[in-house]
């Protein structure tokens, strides 16, 4: 696996069928992690089935091949900052995916950078061409307002990076 990408579902603050479906760990409200359909592993190389159903975890488009999806659960209802929905974003949600973010970067031997680490907005920035331009996931992060959304990537990273040290 080369990277880790980093969502919001859209959803409430607990992971659903869906969620499962396109993501490889999900992070609810309370901190704890769910665990995809499709393991990390199939993301190695995506595939279909005869009828053209995804074999791997499709959550970022023209990013999945050795990708890792992680998708802290919620957002649904996100219109702006100043309409953020009913499910924002929780503090031990956030701090839970920094954790597991350094945890895969041990396992899988990603390093965490800018190229390595990121979130889906990011990757539709740097991929112009791909399904995934355009994006907003993740461009606010409740718990930490006073970020932009071009400093929430390097925020993650920075924060993975202090629990990748303390593993």
């Amino acid at each position: 696996m080369k990277r880790i990408i980093i969502h919001w579902t859209g959803g409430a603050n607990t992971a659903n069928a869906t969620d499962k479906q396109h993501y490889h760990y999900m992070i609810e409200a309370n901190g704890e992690v769910k665990t995809g359909k499709f393991p990390v592993l199939a993301n190695e190389k995506c595939r279909e089935d005869a009828n053209g159903h995804a074999l791997y975890a499709a959550h970022t488009g023209g990013g999945n091949t050795g990708s890792i999806g992680v998708a802290l659960c919620g957002m649904w209802g996100f219109k702006n900052i100043k309409n953020i929905g009913c499910y924002p974003l929780v503090k031990k949600q956030c701090e839970r995916a920094f954790k597991l973010i350094a945890e895969l970067s041990v396992k899988y031997g990603i390093p965490i950078n800018e190229n390595t680490v990121m979130t889906h907005y990011e990757f539709g920035l740097k991929h112009p061409k791909t399904k995934s331009h355009g994006k907003i996931d993740i461009i606010y992060l409740p718990p930490y307002s006073y970020l932009k959304a071009n400093q929430i990537g390097d925020f993650f990273r920075s924060k993975a990076l202090w629990y990748k040290q303390h593993l």
